[in-house]
């Protein structure tokens, strides 16, 4: 407990500095995990089957999560693109890295040839964009982005895992068995494939139906119960899913998805939670990553060479061919857009867990070397990429300020009334400056004006400057509009 305990505390203090420097914090906990291993301080841990199960319980809570803070409104206009980069994105990607897999390590690391089979298994495992990564560094860069690429961004690192997934069970499964790559064993996989995709689609939306249904009849006066039941629904998308050969992860994120859009009892104290609790089981993921991997193994020059060589080729060749070919037919998306989808193709726990998966059942030099080849890609993505995500965004021209509101109140979830911010301009002060001088929509009342530092409790005769932020509440959602 000891242990742990300084592990925790150390985490929180080092994501809190990085994040001064532009530092994803979640590749400096797999630091951590690292320098506190055999090769730092000296925990030994070596059990990938215990990795396995702790990402495995990871993911289910971050993309259960991930799934409950997306809005259907706003990937309603992006969710042809979404599934196209979740889908195709991932083949392409897993394809043309594959082949740059087997011809480079014949040409610079003839110790591991492997075969192209195992080559496309390389190259799946790290296929997917990570969405732990994703979240945490859009979420807490606060800053905006143009063209609803947030929205994508999240939705595709949410929902490509699956496809990810399957690609590595399946090749996994051909590696294993020993066969010779067919047109008929692809279309077996391919049908393989849209039976799991559709069962764990079909299976995350009817726990999450039922999961809202038994929230909102729970009727406890403990509101610390709806957190762990909410808990347990994520788990039942995961397993049931899984029971019936679905795909668990696309399960999981559907269920979210679902809660997430519809109206349930104590939403804000299960998201509240739901928000620690998942920030607690990404630092656990990472830490025991860091905790598996061996460094001294990372930066032989096995690894090294063609692991720089294949980042690079990642980053700057096959992330951007696959969106490029994804997004093609969609001509509202700008260059400079699709530059960077491209760029922001972060690498995560999850390909990482998927080595670990690799290294359970298929126990062998290539298995290590194919995680230690993740992992170390792993840490230049998150190096490269994570580091830059905020400049590039920037340097495109695509940023945008977060307007955050700074009177916050949350209403509990049976009122159905709404909250905004208004900036007094000079237009509204037009028939004169006190409050009762300005028009607002009926049902509408204004509880508070800030003036530079002080907050006032208005009424009728209270005189208005230019600059006042207003924080009015009102039972329609165009009362900012109407008030301007």
């Amino acid at each position: 407990m000891l242990v742990t305990a300084v592990l925790l505390a150390v985490s929180v203090f080092v994501g809190k500095a990085g994040s001064k420097f532009g530092m994803p914090a979640l590749l400096l906990f797999l630091c951590v995990g690292m320098v506190a291993g055999v090769d730092g301080f000296g925990i030994h841990f070596d059990s990938a089957e215990t990795v396995q199960l702790i990402g495995m319980i990871s993911l289910s809570i971050i993309l259960f999560s991930g799934g409950v803070d997306t809005k259907i409104s706003e990937i309603r206009p992006i969710w042809r693109e979404g599934i196209l980069l979740a889908t195709l994105g991932v083949m392409i990607t897993t394809l043309i890295t594959g082949c740059f897999i087997f011809f480079l390590l014949r040409a610079i690391s003839p110790d591991y040839n492997l075969s192209f089979l195992q080559s496309l298994l390389l190259a799946a495992i790290m296929s997917s964009t990570d969405s732990a990564s994703v979240f945490s560094i859009l979420n807490s860069s606060r800053t905006g982005l143009k063209q609803n690429l947030k929205p994508l961004l999240e939705f595709e690192s949410g929902s490509n895992d699956p496809m990810a997934y399957l690609l590595v069970v399946i090749l996994m499964g051909l590696v294993s068995g020993g066969e010779e790559f067919s047109s008929g064993m692809l279309l077996a996989s391919l049908g393989q494939l849209v039976m799991q995709l559709a069962l764990g689609a079909l299976g995350g939306l009817a726990v999450g139906w039922l999961s809202t249904r038994i929230i909102n009849r729970l009727n406890s006066d403990n509101e610390f119960l709806y957190p762990v039941m909410m808990i347990a629904c994520a788990f039942f998308a995961f397993s049931l899913t899984e029971l019936v050969g679905g795909n668990a992860y696309l399960a999981v994120y559907m269920a979210g998805l679902v809660v997430g859009n519809t109206r349930i009892a104590m939403k804000h104290t299960i998201t509240t939670v739901f928000g620690g609790f998942t920030w607690l089981v990404q630092i656990l993921m990472f830490l025991s990553l860091g905790l598996l991997v061996n460094p001294h193994e990372i930066i032989d020059s096995q690894i090294v060479v063609p692991g720089l060589l294949l980042g690079v080729f990642m980053i700057l060749a096959a992330r951007p061919f696959a969106v490029f070919i994804c997004l093609l037919p969609f001509r509202k998306i700008s260059f400079k857009a699709k530059a960077f989808v491209s760029w922001v193709g972060l690498r995560g726990a999850v390909p990482i867990i998927f080595a670990a998966f690799v290294l359970t059942n298929l126990p062998g030099a290539e298995s290590r070397f194919m995680f230690n080849m993740v992992f170390f890609i792993t840490i230049i993505s998150l190096l490269v990429q994570g580091t830059t995500i905020t400049r590039m965004a920037q340097w495109l021209g695509l940023d945008d300020k977060i307007k955050e509101d700074e009177i916050k109140i949350r209403f509990p979830d049976e009122i159905t009334a709404v909250t905004r911010e208004v900036e007094v301009t000079g237009a509204m002060l037009d028939n004169g400056a006190m409050l009762k001088d300005i028009t607002f929509p009926s049902n509408t009342l204004v509880v508070m004006v800030k003036r530079d530092k002080r907050y006032l409790v208005p009424t009728g005769s209270t005189e208005l400057h230019l600059g006042d932020r207003l924080f009015i509440v009102a039972e329609s959602e165009n009362c900012e509009n109407n008030a301007g």
